[in-house]
């Protein structure tokens, strides 16, 4: 248990809570969840469906209706031929990750993911024993990977690379020149690729590619879901596209671990993909708007800088010029100014310097904090020149 981290969002979400409940105010930027409702002809196919007592037990790999969703979803998307027996359904995408993990990973064996990254990547790769080793990405590169760096990580005990593009806690993407080369490096060596793909339906302008076109597909798993795109993050429902063969023990897993996935939210999850897709596009929208607001906002700060970020709804500024450390700042924006945020080191230390803002809140939300941050900001510079 000493190896298993968790996700600082949630315990500043506490914080903040705790603090309103003192009579605060607060503006939440820290939860990576969408602020809109689940479209309604979603959540009708959901009731729909318990009507019909779609109650009970169901195949450990899904509902054939939705593997067979998802498949033709993928390969519209990603131009990349998927079939039914190589989707597996979770209650969640993160089982995806958890369950090839403890499925490949042997004591000794490591496996190199994006830092700062996802947090629960660097924890399920010590939880299952391995070693994790953290690539570094910088915003003179737009937080993309380096692929040389990348093949410098690389040694025969190197087991899994895990991508992530759009990219959490960065927004950024990587090109198809960078997955063709990361592909083709994986094929060589026989390595792995986890390919956490969550945001790949939250674009601003760029067009997403997937490494499942470029890379060996006998030793790739993309990892997907509906929390993001269609606002689902409680219903629980993600999934996992990989060779067939490695299907068979991804849902043996879940056999051991979960039994299935809930049907009625399986069956709603058919409705998202093939009904209509309005919503999420309004939702994009929306969110490339806040983008807009907060980036220039951000920048407009002294000692602030932010790249701006190509996909998701996060924002990775760099705060080194404000003098003070990711967490001190984090922690002084919460208690001082009510902002809520997350350091940039509950990423991994390469996010020291750096703080995480979700722009999944309103644009007066928004500009509320970004205020705030800049009345902090004055205050402390004149209680520094004072001091």
């Amino acid at each position: 248990m000493g190896r298993l981290g968790t996700e600082t969002a949630f315990e500043v979400l506490a914080r903040a809570r705790a603090l309103e409940a003192q009579g605060r105010h607060v503006v939440h930027l820290e939860i990576g969840e969408p602020d809109f409702d689940t479209p309604p002809n979603v959540v009708r196919a959901a009731q729909e469906a318990l009507g019909r007592g779609e109650t009970h037990y169901g195949p450990s790999a899904g509902l054939m209706p939705l593997r067979e969703a998802i498949a033709e979803d993928s390969s519209r998307r990603r131009g990349v031929p998927v079939k039914a027996d190589q989707v597996v359904v979770y209650p969640g995408a993160k089982p995806v990750m958890f369950f090839m993990f403890l499925a490949l990973l042997e004591e000794g064996d490591e496996a190199i993911y994006p830092n700062p990254g996802f947090p629960i990547y660097e924890s399920m790769i010590n939880y299952a024993g391995a070693r994790a080793v953290p690539l570094p990405l910088r915003p003179e590169n737009q937080f993309r990977a380096d692929v040389a760096e990348l093949s410098s990580l690389i040694t025969p005990r190197t087991r899994i690379i895990v991508l992530n593009s759009p990219q959490n806690p960065t927004g950024s993407m990587l090109t198809s020149a960078d997955l063709t080369a990361i592909g083709r490096l994986a094929a060589e060596r026989g390595i792995w690729i986890l390919a956490d793909e969550i945001y790949s339906r939250i674009l601003y302008g760029a067009t997403h590619d997937t490494v499942l076109r470029y890379g060996d597909p006998a030793r790739i798993v993309l990892l997907d879901g509906f929390s993001k795109t269609y606002a689902m993050t409680g219903w629980r429902l993600g999934y996992g596209i990989m060779p067939a063969e490695f299907a068979v023990h991804m849902a043996r897993l879940q056999t051991n671990a979960t039994s299935c996935t809930a049907a009625f939210t399986q069956h709603a999850g058919v409705e998202a993909l093939r009904g209509p897709q309005e919503a999420v596009d309004r939702m994009v929208a929306e969110f490339r708007r806040r983008r807009d607001v907060i980036v220039s906002g951000l920048n407009a700060l002294d000692g602030v800088s932010c790249v701006e970020p190509q996909g998701a709804f996060y924002v990775f500024p760099d705060i080194r010029g404000t003098g003070f450390s990711s967490k001190e700042l984090a922690g002084r924006l919460l208690d001082e100014a009510g902002v809520a945020c997350l350091s940039g080191t509950a990423f991994g230390r390469h996010g020291d310097g750096f703080l995480r803002f979700s722009y999944a809140n309103s644009v007066e939300n928004i500009r509320e904090a970004l205020k705030r941050f800049a009345a902090f900001l004055q205050k402390a510079g004149a209680t520094a020149r004072t001091a």
